[in-house]
Formats: C-alpha cells, sequence, structure tokens
C-alpha cells in the first residue's frame, strides 16, 4: 500500500500519522502534484493529494475516503475514527472544522502560489480569510486545555485539528491579513502537544519528507 504526495499537505499528513499510529504497514512516496505532475499522473490520473494505491493497484482519493475505508479493514484504524471517541459529538464537530480550516488555507496557499499579487482576488481572500478566523475561534473555544478531544488518548479528531492548524499558522501567517495566530493560544498550545507525539514527529509537515514506514 503507497500513499502518495507531500507530507508539507495536511490531508496527507493526516493519513501518515494516522497509519503510524495505528501501526498499519505502508509506503510514502512524497510525490509533487507540481513538481512530479508526470509520476504522479501514472500512479493516480485524478491528480489528488492524498492518493492511496492499494497493493491491487485500486486507487483511493480524498482523506476523509482513504481514512474510511483503512477504518473498515483495520481496527487500529477504526479505534481512531469519530465512532469511537470517548465524545463522538465533539470530534465529527471539530473534525469537520478542522479539515474546512486546512481546506481554506491550502485555497489561500494556491492563491499566492498560482497567481501573481495583481491578479488575486481581493474578494475571495476575504471570504476565505473569514472562513479561517470563524473556523480558528471555534476550535480555540472547543479544544481541551489538557488531554485530547475524546478523552485521555489521541484520536482522529486531534490529528486532524493538528494538522490543519500546522499548515495554517505556518503556510499562510503572512498572507491572510484577517487572521492573527497569536489570538489563539489555546489551540496553538494543544497543537504543539500533539506535535510532541512520536508519530507527528516521524512525519514532520516538510517538502519532500519520506515518512517511515508504517
Amino acid at each position: 500500500m503507497q500513499l502518495i504526495g507531500m507530507l508539507d499537505s495536511p490531508f496527507v499528513r493526516r493519513v501518515a500519522i494516522t497509519l503510524l499510529i495505528a501501526k498499519v504497514p505502508f509506503r510514502h512516496r512524497p510525490i509533487s502534484l507540481f513538481r512530479h505532475i508526470d509520476r504522479f499522473t501514472e500512479l493516480s490520473p485524478l491528480l489528488k493529494a492524498p492518493s492511496l494505491v492499494l497493493d491491487d493497484e485500486t486507487v483511493l482519493v480524498e482523506s476523509n475516503v482513504i481514512l474510511e475505508y483503512l477504518g473498515a479493514i483495520h481496527p487500529a484504524v477504526a479505534a481512531l475514527a469519530i465512532a469511537r471517541s470517548g465524545s463522538p459529538l465533539a470530534a465529527a464537530r471539530a473534525t469537520g472544522i478542522a479539515m474546512t480550516v486546512a481546506e481554506k488555507a491550502v485555497q489561500a496557499h494556491y492563491e499566492r502560489a498560482l497567481r501573481a499579487p495583481e491578479q488575486r482576488n481581493a474578494d475571495w481572500m476575504a471570504r476565505v480569510g473569514r472562513q479561517l478566523r470563524i473556523g480558528l475561534e471555534a476550535l480555540e473555544a472547543e479544544v481541551p486545555e489538557t488531554g485530547w478531544i475524546g478523552g485521555a488518548k489521541i484520536g482522529g479528531a486531534d490529528i486532524a485539528v493538528a494538522c490543519a492548524w500546522g499548515f495554517a499558522q505556518t503556510t499562510i501567517s503572512d498572507l491572510v491579513e484577517s487572521v492573527d495566530f497569536r489570538l489563539y493560544p489555546r489551540l496553538s498550545d494543544f497543537c504543539a502537544r500533539a506535535e510532541e507525539v512520536r508519530e507527528f514527529r516521524m512525519a514532520p509537515p516538510i517538502d519532500g519528507v519520506t515518512a517511515p514506514l508504517g
């Protein structure tokens, strides 16, 4: 089983960390959607990261779909899922907000990466900034000061929140003027605790780094 995509993507990293925590064997291939487009197309013609290439060469895309499938065949992955959380509603809400934050942060990043400053859509960036701000405010209010969202053990919601925050805070903090990341100290502390978890350190959000074999 191969996980295709760069760990600086919050979606790729989310899957990689889940697999590492669950101790599910996989091979990570840090192939870029932009720099290695031909190689990526050969493995996953949809050009979607993450892509999971199964042993029979079936390709799955979208982190939610990938994790749902893996949860169906690997009990250790299922144990990290929303349904198995000590607080399913809180886990579901946090995961949904985190994935929205990640999505909006990626959109802002692409706006910068693909357009010159004079070509960027100010109205679109303002909308994305507002969505980011609302999402971060919600997570700041909901993440626990100690422990994890679902209880004593780290779960899928915690992974989603930390991956989303890590990407947004390090990638677009200078781009979206309406978002001040200093306003979320509890969220920052929560994600710092997550980053100290061994599996997070094994899959740092760095372009080109390869996660170890699961």
